[in-house]
């Protein structure tokens, strides 16, 4: 009966004697050869393709050594000592001790050979040696070409490699597509359409197989764009700008190459972050009666739609369970919202900081100035976006970002991030002057702009007090009696 063997497997881009190390077809048709020529049977191959520098990310391997430490298989065939570990005499010689087989095939060494064991423990030891030696070489290398500026990994998209040597970035043939993200994402088009779009369009994505969201949301964060260097934070995920021994931030980009415009950049990433209103253009359909998107169905919480001379509730209209469907005669309810609407308006003191008329000043100033109002959700948006900046500062130091040479960068930034947050709260102070309200404190002005005004005007109108009217289902037979039938929902300021 034969015995059975593991074979390992591993490839990388490291070369032997000028030869280029075995392919994974090369390296298991000789493990069998051998298993064949001594009496084994193979059992598994375990396979890893990653560098020989990487042995804490390495599962095969791992597999391979708990199958054999447990008893599963008694001996683990691997081409060459480089190959399967680069941990040291230590996990060799603790299989040694433990009687198991190891097999290095390309120096020809059998640790059922007593000869062989300290060659084999030997060759453990060069090869842990030889790969701190080369990580040393590659980390200084590294963070030398860091400093300088050098770009390390592969280009970004939008940009590619200018110079080999320098490693700097330019603009590449994507970089007008990288724009057209930026932009449409300060305007307020969500990452998810983005992404639809640009696959609908077939246009190739930096992975090369489709756009995604979260692609979209790291676009917009990473500090490459704005030309400097940058380090992950975490694996895969967000990035900050990287800072040399004296706390300053390192550009990438070659000479005369241009960032995307800064203005841009923190338009797009106050956008993602929920601090910018959506754009109309991006929002959801458009209002078409008077209280269209205003009414909400006591019974489901869904909308209504306008069914023949009534709105009714949209779920039941279309089919879906509702156990009581509201319904009101489009013009009897109106004419109750109107009024209610009226009164409290006029009702509201103008000079007592009534919670109503702020949020009516707030929204009236929305409708009449919106470049004004624009600047002001900007301002305020900045001051957000300033705290947030703050938060996360503090989230990063408990997690450790700042326990090592970067520490020493903390105060500073804190002490930047607490000037742009001042500087965002005196812009923001600039607004909230006095705003004219007379309109909304003459009862005949205001009937008069009222029956002065189109269908538009009248939705918008009607929105700077209310954000919501809950109707509950009518009796059959019964008149409409609003004050029975409908909540009120007034609107509330937006600002503290």
């Amino acid at each position: 009966m034969t015995q059975e063997i593991d074979l390992y497997l591993r490839k990388s881009a490291i070369t032997r004697q000028r030869e280029r190390a075995l392919t994974f077809r090369a390296q298991e048709e000789r493990g069998r050869r051998w298993a064949d020529e001594h009496g084994y049977t193979v059992r598994k191959v375990w396979a890893d393709n990653l560098s020989a520098y990487t042995d804490t990310v390495r599962p095969d391997f791992d597999k391979a050594i708990r199958a054999l430490k447990d008893g599963e298989v008694p001996a683990l065939w691997c081409y060459a000592a480089d190959r399967f570990s680069r941990r040291g005499a230590g996990l060799v010689t603790s299989l040694l001790d433990d009687g198991k087989r190891i097999i290095f095939d390309y120096e020809r060494l059998d640790s059922a050979e007593d000869r062989d064991r300290r060659d084999i423990i030997n060759r453990a030891e060069e090869a842990r040696e030889y790969s701190a030696l080369l990580s040393h070489r590659v980390r200084g290398t590294k963070a030398q070409q860091r400093e300088e500026g050098a770009w390390l990994g592969a280009a970004p998209y939008g940009l590619e490699i200018a110079d080999t040597d320098t490693r700097k970035l330019r603009h590449a043939e994507t970089w007008s597509t990288l724009i057209r993200i930026f932009e449409a994402t300060a305007e307020g088009k969500s990452a998810r359409t983005i992404a639809q779009e640009l696959n609908s369009e077939e246009i190739p994505s930096p992975d090369g197989i489709s756009w995604g969201g979260s692609t979209i949301h790291r676009m917009i964060q990473t500090p490459v764009y704005e030309g400097w260097q940058a380090v992950a934070v975490t694996r895969g995920g967000r990035s900050i700008p990287y800072r040399n021994k004296k706390g300053e931030r390192i550009s990438v980009l070659a000479e005369d190459v241009e960032p995307v415009p800064a203005s841009l950049i923190k338009r797009a990433r106050l956008a993602v972050a929920g601090h910018l209103p959506v754009a109309p253009e991006y929002q959801r359909g458009k209002v078409k009666h008077l209280l269209s998107g205003l009414l909400r169905c006591a019974s489901c919480g869904g909308g209504t739609a306008i069914h023949g001379r009534s709105y009714r509730c949209y779920n039941f209209t279309v089919g879906k369970p509702c156990a009581a469907p509201a319904s009101a005669m489009r013009s009897l309810i109106e004419a109750y919202i109107f009024d209610e609407w009226l009164g409290a308006v006029l009702r509201a003191d103008l000079d007592d900081a009534d919670p109503l008329m702020i949020a009516v000043a707030e929204r009236w100033v929305a409708l009449t100035k919106p470049e004004e109002t624009e600047e002001h959700s900007q301002a305020l948006a900045a001051v957000k976006a300033a705290e947030k900046s703050l938060e996360r500062l503090a989230e990063d130091r408990r997690a450790g970002i700042y326990d090592g040479p970067m520490g020493r960068f903390y105060p500073r930034l804190v002490k930047e991030a607490e000037a742009d947050l001042i500087a965002a709260e005196i812009r923001a102070a600039e607004f909230g002057g006095a705003v004219d309200l007379t309109l909304f404190d003459d009862t005949d002005m205001l009937q008069a702009k009222w029956e002065a005004a189109d269908g538009a005007l009248r939705r918008d109108l009607i929105r700077l007090a209310i954000d919501k009217v809950t109707v509950t289902r009518g009796r059959r037979g019964k008149p409409f009696v609003g004050d029975e039938r409908c909540k009120i929902t007034w609107a509330t300021p937006a600002t503290d």
